[in-house]
């Protein structure tokens, strides 16, 4: 039996001990054991939403500043800053003198991700251009929110996920224009396939970034450094982070809700569109995250620093993806369908391999000092 997402022991013992980790932990919270249940029910909730009461998408789309969609950028913000409170910011130098996983990193992200999706896309979906287009956007948009959120559950190393997710949106506002560009005209042109133009604009990638990244980075660096400051690493890790990580899930299934009640009538009305959309998806997260926990095995990192590899290596921007999607093409096209499908796939792969990377951990040596990290005392079951 895989140990639960959220387990204290699970991320404090050794892989040896894992076995036996869910006879140590019989007082998680309900909001614990039955994750995947809530999350299936925001996503069905979400689309009943958005498919039966009139005008709901509408009204929740006028909701934005400039282009932003508020109720989603507060569930993300609401989601992201438990995860990052907990970072232990003064251990990052050991992720950033890690030169084989920042390496891989930047390779898989930004060298077989981008082609293994475009050649997903040209794969399953040639003769739908617009869905194709769209599932290449997604494939160039890199995670740099939810991903958090997986790699906690996972017990990955939260400092690598800090770092990692930091350095991918730097590369984002640098190279998603860039690799559009190449993978939507150059590429396609140099193989005799048709071409697509792609308006992204540094400046509108800055600002995503900005928004779901600086500010629940910013403000999880500053709670680690008051708390400490005023309470001490102790009392800061078994008091405070205790009352603020439920608020992790529950941002996580609001933002879903939001999410699927948005395109909840597009989606259920186009059902076929979305199994051939969800083709190439399902292969492109399966495919990145073995990749991911592949290498990390092939280079002998820790379990923790393997999965939060695979994790970063496999999850995708999509708020930045639809974004793009809509601003270039149109919120009915085909292109910004595909970007609402991402995140339907997502999700639920997402949290089944937050349940097999638990269940491989067995697999791993006794844990290395990173993997040591990455257990902190606010993982003690909420009962």
């Amino acid at each position: 039996m895989p140990e639960s997402p959220s387990s204290a022991t699970s991320c404090a013992t050794s892989a040896a001990a894992s076995s036996t980790a869910s006879s140590e932990t019989p007082k998680l919270s309900a909001l614990d054991r039955f994750l995947p249940v809530w999350i299936l029910l925001a996503m069905l909730a979400g689309l009943a939403l958005g498919r039966f009461i009139p005008g709901l998408n509408d009204a929740l789309a006028a909701i934005e500043i400039d282009g932003v969609s508020l109720p989603i950028a507060i569930g993300l913000l609401v989601m992201m800053y438990p995860v990052l409170a907990k970072v232990r910011y003064n251990e990052l130098d050991t992720v950033t003198h890690d030169r084989k996983l920042l390496a891989s990193s930047l390779v898989l992200n930004w060298v077989l991700g981008p082609a293994i999706m475009f050649a997903l896309a040209w794969l399953f979906l040639p003769d739908l251009p617009e869905f194709r287009t769209g599932v290449i956007i997604v494939g160039l948009a890199r995670c740099i929110a939810m991903v958090i959120i997986w790699n906690d559950l996972a017990c990955g190393d939260r400092e690598a996920a800090a770092v990692l997710v930091a350095i991918n949106s730097v590369f984002q506002v640098l190279m998603f224009a860039v690799l559009g560009w190449f993978y939507l005209d150059v590429l396609p042109s140099w193989l005799g396939l048709p071409t697509q133009g792609l308006d992204a604009s540094p400046l509108q990638i800055a600002k995503s970034v900005l928004i779901f990244l600086g500010i629940p980075l910013l403000a999880g660096y500053l709670s680690r450094r008051i708390g400490e400051a005023r309470a001490g690493r102790e009392a800061y890790e078994s008091r405070f982070l205790p009352v603020i990580s439920p608020f992790a899930l529950i941002g996580l299934l609001f933002t879903i809700v939001i999410l699927f009640a948005l395109q909840g009538g597009e989606i259920t009305s186009r059902p076929l569109d979305v199994v051939r959309i969800a083709l190439p998806l399902l292969c492109y997260f399966a495919i990145m995250w073995g990749a991911g926990y592949l290498t990390g095995r092939l280079l002998h990192m820790s379990y923790a620093r393997t999965t939060t590899l695979a994790f970063t290596a496999a999850g995708n921007n999509f708020e930045l993806a639809i974004a793009v999607a809509i601003g270039t093409f149109g919120v009915t096209s085909g292109e910004a369908l595909a970007g609402v499908v991402g995140p339907l796939i997502e999700v639920p792969i997402l949290v089944a391999l937050v349940y097999v990377s638990l269940a491989l951990r067995r697999n791993f040596p006794h844990p290395q000092p990173a993997d040591a990290k990455a257990a902190l005392p606010d993982r003690a079951p909420r009962g």
